[in-house]
């Protein structure tokens, strides 16, 4: 008998409505549930995957009471067999029909440990912004050490905030004038994604958004948290690595090799220039302080302007770890990463 499998869900049903879901799958059963990150109240759900993977989970309440049926389709990534499923959220009656998106977050801790989302959100009608920050927190059965990462990871979102309203305060308030006046407001927005949570190290990629008031567009980067579980501490690039041995040099050379290989993979629309590439990829911290962890190898994000125009947006590179194998530190948190898969 196949073991049961649990997998943790984020994702959003509607245009703003996010939520989170946990799923048991044992042969074609599922149960669990999910809540709304803003309510954050558990609404139970049971149903099934048929052979040609369509999803089926009727939610009910409290009271056992049906309240909804989620239906779409289970589609496994061949890259890394993580999940999605999207399809159409309808009443019991079929009327009110939503469409919904979930995407599995690689968390796969011992015990029963759960990932949520806390919000902070703020409005500040005198200063004109807003603030709409999500951070991670864990619940359920915590070691000393996922107790500080919780510590941690609301520090990191309090700095953001903290820094923010700090250059909104110290801004000149005065008389607008009409251009001003009819301009959208100052914010703050941060997501984050799980890049991997388990019993040895937490690795979050966070997504920042500035905007202040008056300038031609937004800006955005990237931040990072990567977390030993086991020594309860934040991680910095050189402790993945040997004593001594140039790791950057390693990532440098083959992060430039990949991004030029994307944007060229794009023909006409690719917008990487080598100047560019070379200067944003190039062997030093500061370009290479937005990494983490995953199953297949380390995650480099180079942000806006970084290796392109803005237009490019944000890049990514994924550096497997045979490419690292011989400078990881033999007792860090890469080194079973490194070991065959039996």
């Amino acid at each position: 008998m196949a073991a049961a499998e649990t997998r943790y869900f984020k994702g959003s049903i509607g245009s703003a409505l996010g939520l989170q879901m946990k799923l048991i799958r044992e042969r074609d059963k599922l149960t669990g549930s999910y809540f709304y990150q803003k309510i954050g109240t558990r609404i139970e759900l049971k149903g099934s995957v048929d052979n040609n993977n369509q999803v089926a989970l009727e939610e009910s309440d409290s009271s056992g009471k049906q309240t909804g049926i989620f239906k779409g389709l289970w589609t496994a990534s061949a890259e890394d067999g993580l999940v999605s499923i999207a399809g159409n959220w309808t009443r019991p009656d079929g009327q009110k029909q939503t469409a919904f998106s979930l995407h599995e977050e690689p968390i796969h801790f011992s015990k029963s440990v759960e990932v949520v989302a806390k919000s902070i959100k703020e409005t500040n009608k005198k200063l004109k912004y807003e603030i709409d920050v999500e951070y991670p927190q864990l619940l359920g059965l915590l070691s000393p050490g996922l107790e500080k990462f919780n510590r941690e990871a609301g520090r990191v979102a309090l700095r953001e905030v903290s820094e923010f309203k700090k250059n909104m305060t110290e801004e000149k308030v005065g008389e607008e004038t009409p251009e001003e006046s009819s301009s959208p407001g100052s914010s703050l927005d941060i997501g984050y994604s799980i890049a991997l949570a388990n019993d040895e190290v937490i690795s979050i990629l966070f997504d920042a958004g500035t905007y202040y008031r008056g300038a031609a567009h937004p800006n955005s980067n990237s931040l990072v948290m990567n977390f030993d579980v086991q020594k309860g501490r934040i991680l910095k690039l050189a402790d993945l690595f040997k004593p001594g041995v140039k790791y950057l040099q390693t990532l440098s050379v083959y992060a430039i090799k990949d991004l030029k290989r994307q944007s060229k993979a794009q023909g006409a629309n690719g917008m990487l220039d080598d100047s560019s590439i070379a200067s944003g990829a190039a062997a030093t911290e500061r370009n290479y302080q937005s990494w983490t962890i995953t199953k297949k190898g380390l995650g480099i994000t180079f942000d806006s302007y970084q290796v392109g125009p803005y237009a490019a947006g944000p890049q990514y590179v994924l550096v497997p770890y045979a490419v690292l194998k011989d400078m990881i530190e033999p007792n860090g948190v890469l080194a079973p990463f490194t070991k065959p898969q039996l």
